[in-house]
């Protein structure tokens, strides 16, 4: 049960297993209960869904908080600490974010987590976390396996064990969120603490299969179209002697089966390979919003690994400002998402995310945006919908600001951006990538400027079936173009016109403000597509009907945006801020809106923007929005 070698942690989950045969099982400290009121253990495990094979969820963990950060001098990394039993995904005190308790909770502590798991035999196992926040070191039978920094990254830890019982220890530090954005982490809701990802633990094989990435080609170009070529791209890892290795692929969908060849190649040991393989899909059902057909890709290497996944064919384009999705315009219109829900914070449940697309589908969107990396279960859900991603990657900063300015953070920026590309690639709903929040003029600095250059650069080449955007400070937009637009594909601004920017004009006046915004964007990036990024307001049942802060006044105020919007063929897209409401920093009061708007009344320490509550009741809003989505053509 001993541990043979030390773990080496890695910023992706996409590695494969050896064959099913190979059974783990999770033990979690306790017996299989249930992790949420109502919810079996088994629906947890679900969790893991699409990716390598042989993978058992960790669901059941000893948890135990340590605000004192003792445990080190007392040994817990050892195990044996005593403390609560949870169910992970986990967010540590997620009913705690106003008030006392909530600061608290806000600014950090530091916690352990312990389970078990039986190995079966001697051989090479790894530990696959989703995500933690923020700073995590794992530890198995006492010995430390690595540390892990920043959330929504997965990461893997590794080791070679004895067969027998084996207890794997997770330590926790999400303490200050400043240091957190100063070390490129930044959070736009409240700093959750805890293993908020799933965990899952294999046993490896001779080889490995991860970070599958699907490419289509249609002919011809239209929704009818009668061949889709289809590329395949995923990362081959040889852990056995140097040999030629050739995977085998199919592509599967309702009794049709399709091969994708894959050319044999020489791998050193220890080396990981790019394999590209194709395939040639007759009359091939494509993914669309309309109809978001899937097909199983199923991916081995003998009876060494498999991975399993379900893909899209679908291809976008784009030029002239507008995009099209299998040769037919689309017109992406949706709102912003936070993952935050009550009572669990930003460690969502099934039913969580299941609602979250619900919630979606009620305001006729065909599209959600993200700040961060979404869940890899979310996305899935989101591609079985046919909902479109515009997808956040690399640091998120406050508006304007940009804190990766020496060599060394700019190069963790840069690989922030890369592994959470490279770990979402196969899913057919992400249609941009989105590199910065709210740039303000030409960039904060030219350590900005390189960065986007450089991710430009690397997706434009890993990656032509997706955009590559950035995301405009709608106040502070530049006057001209500079360097680092260059190359992007889109350009999303912000526009609060009716909240933060003249709440006290007339609705004719409002209505003047927004065209003028969209007029300036056509002059300052001509050629880009164009996006509506944000926009919205705060409301609640604490402000007068009729007056900002009130569910009236936000339906209105949106209903004028998407009718200006929706009537400027120019516009690409555009995004409500926000789905639904959530929890940013306790004592949060409305920002500077309390400058413009000093009478109105906001609920502490909530973002109320959302078109639904925090609890998910839906604003009347939500019913407006629904109606002027209902109504957008396609073209």
């Amino acid at each position: 049960m001993g541990l043979f070698s030390t773990f080496a942690v890695t910023n992706t989950t996409t590695r494969c297993a050896v064959a099913a045969a190979v059974a783990l099982i999770a033990l979690a400290g306790a017996p299989a209960q249930a992790g949420e009121p109502g919810q079996p253990a088994a629906a947890l495990d679900a969790r893991l869904g699409e990716g390598p094979g042989g993978r058992t969820a960790l669901v059941r963990w000893t948890f135990r908080l340590d605000a004192a950060d003792r445990g080190l001098a007392r040994g817990w990394q050892r195990g044996g600490f005593a403390g609560a039993s949870v169910s992970v995904p986990h967010a540590i005190d997620a009913g705690h974010f106003k008030g006392t308790a909530g600061m608290r909770n806000y600014e950090g502590s530091v916690a352990w987590y312990r389970t078990t798991f039986d190995a079966p035999r001697p051989g090479a196992y790894a530990l696959g976390f989703d995500s933690a926040n923020f700073r995590t070191s794992v530890w198995v039978d006492g010995q430390a396996a690595g540390s892990h920094a920043g959330s929504y990254l997965p990461f893997e830890a590794r080791a070679y064990l004895q067969a027998g019982t084996h207890t794997v220890v997770v330590r926790v530090d999400w303490r200050d969120p400043g240091a957190q954005s100063r070390a490129g982490f930044h959070r736009t809701w409240f700093n959750w603490g805890g293993l908020n990802g799933r965990v899952s633990v294999r046993a490896l094989g001779q080889s490995e299969l991860g970070e599958p990435a699907v490419q289509t080609a249609l002919s011809p170009l239209a929704p009818a179209a009668r061949l889709a070529t289809v590329r395949v791209s995923v990362q081959l890892r040889n852990n056995g002697a140097t040999r030629t290795i050739e995977p085998e692929g199919t592509l599967s969908r309702a009794g049709q089966s399709v091969p994708v060849a894959f050319p044999p190649q020489l791998v050193q040991h220890g080396q990981t390979t790019l394999a590209t393989g194709t395939a040639a899909v007759p009359k091939p059902s494509l993914w669309s919003p309309a109809e978001p057909a899937l097909y199983e890709l199923a991916l081995r290497v003998g009876d060494e690994c498999t991975y399993t996944t379900h893909v899209g064919l679908r291809q976008l384009t784009w030029h002239g400002g507008r995009i099209f999705l299998n040769g037919r315009r689309v017109r992406p219109h949706g709102a912003s998402l936070q993952e935050d829900a009550l009572g669990h914070g930003d460690a969502l449940t099934p039913a969580d995310e299941d609602r979250l697309v619900r919630e979606l589908k009620a305001i006729r969107a065909n599209a959600v945006r993200s700040q961060h990396p979404l869940d890899p279960a979310l996305l899935e859900r989101l591609d079985a919908a046919g909902i479109m991603v515009w997808q956040g990657v690399g640091p998120v900063e406050g508006a304007g600001n940009w804190y990766s300015n020496t060599p060394q953070l700019l190069r963790s920026a840069q690989r922030q951006a890369q592994d959470a590309a490279q770990a979402a690639a196969v899913h057919p709903a992400i249609i941009a990538w989105n590199l910065v929040d709210e740039v303000a003029g030409n960039g904060r600095n030219g350590w900005e400027v390189r960065y986007v250059q450089s991710l430009t650069r690397y997706l434009h080449a890993h990656d032509p079936s997706r955009m590559v955007a950035v995301d405009v400070w709608g106040t502070h937009p530049p006057s001209r173009a500079g360097a680092l637009y260059r190359g992007v594909d889109a350009v999303a601004e912000t526009d609060y016109t009716g909240w933060y920017d003249s709440p006290r004009a007339s609705m004719a006046e409002q209505i003047s403000m927004m065209r003028a915004r969209l007029a300036a964007m056509r002059r300052t990036f001509a050629g880009k597509v164009l996006v509506i990024s944000e926009f919205g307001a705060e409301s609640n049942t604490l402000n007068p009907s009729g007056a900002p802060g009130s569910y009236s006044y936000q339906a209105a105020l949106l209903a004028r945006h998407i009718g200006v919007y929706e009537r400027d063929r120019t516009l690409a897209g555009m995004f409500i801020w926000v789905l639904r409401d959530y929890a940013l920093i306790p004592g949060f009061q409305g920002g500077s809106i309390r400058a413009r708007l000093p009478r109105v009344r906001i609920i502490e320490g909530l973002i109320q923007k959302g078109l639904f509550t925090y609890a998910g009741t839906a604003k009347p809003a939500a019913r407006t929005v629904a109606r002027r989505f209902g109504g957008l053509s396609p073209g």
